[in-house]
C-alpha cells in the first residue's frame, strides 16, 4: 500500500485570514449534510457511518496540512528564547473558525481553545492535541547533530488529527450531542504549556473528561489504549560536592547513582522493539522502573564540583524511595548538599474504567485487531498531560504510525529518522470523533 499524495496547501492564504482552496474550503458544507437529513429539528442521531464518509472527504486536505505543519515546525519559546508556535497558532484558530467553532486564542500564550456545540442535548467533553515540534537538543541524531526544531515526536500530526475531529464534527451538528472543546496546546516538549493553558482558562467551559491521542511505535492504524497506566513523571535533584578533590568524588558519586537506574537507554532498533513488546506484557519487566541521567560539572574557582540529576520512576510512589536512596550514596562523601525541586513534576496514569471503555468503542469501530493494551508505561517518555488528568478524568492513547516493514526507530517519536505513517491521520480522525461524539451524548 502506498501512502496518499501531498495536495497542495495554500499556507500564506491561512495565515493572512482567507479561506484557501484545499484546507479552507472543507469546513463550510455543513448546511448541505443538515438540508440532506430532511430538514428536521436535529437530523438523525449521530452515527459512524455518517463521520466515516465526512473524515474520509477531508483526508486529502488533512494530510496537506499536516505536510505543510511539518515543513514549518515552531519549537516552544523556553527562557525567553524562541518565537513559538506562532504559525500554527494562527493556522489553527484559523480553521476552526471557519470551520463555525467559537474560538479563543493566546489562552495560556499560544494555545487555541475551540468550542463546538451539537444541536442535540448532552454532556462536555474535551479533546487536546499539542502543537510544538522538538528543539535540537531533544533530537536523537540519526546522522549529524540536529541544530533546528523539528516534529520528530507527532505533534504536527496530533495537530492535524485534531483539526480533523474538530471539521468531521461541525459539518455533522445538527446531529451531534452535547459540547466538544478542542485544545490545541504548546509546550508539550517544555512541560509547561498544559499549566499554562489550565491557567489562562482552557477548561472554563467545565468539560467531564478529556482525551489524547499520541504517535506511537506500533503499526499503522493500530491503537493502544492505556488502562492505569501512562506515562512517568520526572524529579530532579542538584548535589554540590566541595573540597580539593570535588570532581574525582562527584563523579565517583555519579557512577553510584546513576546505579539505581533499573532500565537502561536503548541503543539499538533491537532494544526499541523489545521495550515496545514489554510494554504490552501485563506484569512485566516495565510494571516498575528507575530511569536515571546523572552528569558531574567541575567549578574550580569555588573549589566545588555539581551533579545534576534526573530521574523517572515508576510507579510514581516511588519517588520516594529514590530520593532517599540518592540521599543515602550522598552520605559517606561527606557535607554534599543534596537539593531536590520542591514536588516532582507528576506522572499521567489514566483512570482504568475510562481506557477500557476506548478500547470496547475502537474494538467496536475499527475491529479486534485494531487495539493493543499497555500494561506499562514507557521509561523515557514523559507528558504534560498529565496536569489535565489531575483535573479531570479521560483517556490518552498511542496511534499507530509506523509503516509495516520499516525499522522501528521510523515509527519512535524523538528519534531524528522518525517519519511517520500519513495514513493515521485518517484513521485517528474518524477513532476520535466517534468516540467524542459517543461520550458527549452521554
Amino acid at each position: 500500500m502506498t501512502r496518499p499524495d501531498k495536495p497542495v496547501l495554500k499556507r500564506r492564504a491561512l495565515l493572512g485570514g482567507t479561506a484557501a482552496a484545499g484546507v479552507g474550503a472543507v469546513v463550510s458544507s455543513g448546511g448541505s449534510a443538515a438540508a440532506a437529513d430532511g430538514g428536521s429539528r436535529y437530523g438523525r442521531p449521530l452515527d459512524q457511518a455518517a463521520i466515516d464518509a465526512v473524515a474520509l472527504r477531508i483526508e486529502g486536505n488533512l494530510i496537506a496540512l499536516r505536510g505543510d505543519l511539518h515543513d514549518h515546525p515552531e519549537a516552544a519559546k523556553k527562557d525567553g528564547v524562541g518565537e513559538g508556535e506562532v504559525a500554527t497558532s494562527r493556522i489553527v484558530g484559523h480553521l476552526l473558525r471557519a470551520a463555525g467553532l467559537e474560538v479563543r486564542t493566546h489562552v495560556g500564550g499560544l494555545g487555541v481553545v475551540g468550542v463546538l456545540k451539537g444541536a442535540r442535548p448532552g454532556r462536555t467533553v474535551a479533546y487536546r492535541a499539542d502543537m510544538d515540534a522538538v528543539p535540537p537538543n531533544g533530537i536523537i541524531p540519526a546522522g549529524a547533530k540536529p541544530t533546528k526544531p523539528a516534529h520528530v515526536c507527532g505533534h504536527d500530526l496530533h495537530t492535524t488529527v485534531g483539526v480533523g475531529v474538530a471539521q468531521t464534527l461541525a459539518q455533522l451538528r445538527h446531529r451531534l450531542s452535547g459540547t466538544v472543546v478542542f485544545v490545541f496546546q504548546p509546550g508539550e516538549e517544555t512541560l509547561e504549556g498544559a499549566a499554562a493553558m489550565i491557567k489562562g482558562g482552557a477548561l472554563k467551559d467545565a468539560p467531564e473528561e478529556i482525551h489524547a491521542l499520541h504517535c506511537g511505535p506500533f503499526p499503522v492504524g493500530q491503537f493502544a489504549v492505556t488502562p492505569g497506566s501512562g506515562l512517568p513523571g520526572q524529579d530532579e535533584a542538584t548535589l554540590t560536592v566541595n573540597g580539593p578533590d570535588a570532581l574525582a568524588r562527584a563523579e565517583r558519586l555519579t557512577e553510584e547513582i546513576k546505579g539505581l537506574a533499573t532500565v537502561a537507554f536503548p541503543r539499538t532498533p533491537a532494544d526499541l522493539e523489545k521495550m515496545v513488546a514489554d510494554v504490552q506484557t501485563p506484569n512485566g519487566p516495565l510494571a516498575k522502573f528507575v530511569v536515571v541521567r546523572a552528569n558531574a560539572t567541575p567549578d574550580a574557582e569555588k573549589g566545588r564540583a555539581t551533579i545534576s540529576v534526573s530521574y523517572r520512576c515508576w510507579p510514581e510512589e516511588r519517588y520516594v524511595e529514590v530520593r532517599e536512596a540518592i540521599r543515602r550514596l550522598a552520605k559517606p562523601y561527606g557535607g554534599v548538599e543534596v537539593r531536590f525541586r520542591e514536588n516532582p513534576f507528576p506522572a499521567m496514569v489514566c483512570p482504568e474504567k475510562d481506557a477500557l471503555a476506548l478500547r470496547r468503542h475502537l474494538r467496536h469501530v475499527l475491529g479486534p485487531d485494531a487495539v493493543t493494551v499497555m500494561h506499562a508505561a514507557f521509561p523515557f517518555n514523559g507528558e504534560d498531560f498529565a496536569l489535565f488528568l489531575k483535573k479531570i478524568p479521560g483517556t490518552y492513547t498511542f496511534l499507530g504510525v509506523r509503516t509495516p516493514g520499516t525499522v522501528i526507530t521510523e515509527g519512535y517519536p524523538h528519534y531524528g529518522d522518525f517519519d511517520p505513517d500519513v495514513r493515521a491521520i485518517g484513521v485517528g480522525v474518524r477513532a476520535m470523533a466517534g468516540w467524542l461524539a459517543e461520550r458527549a451524548r452521554g
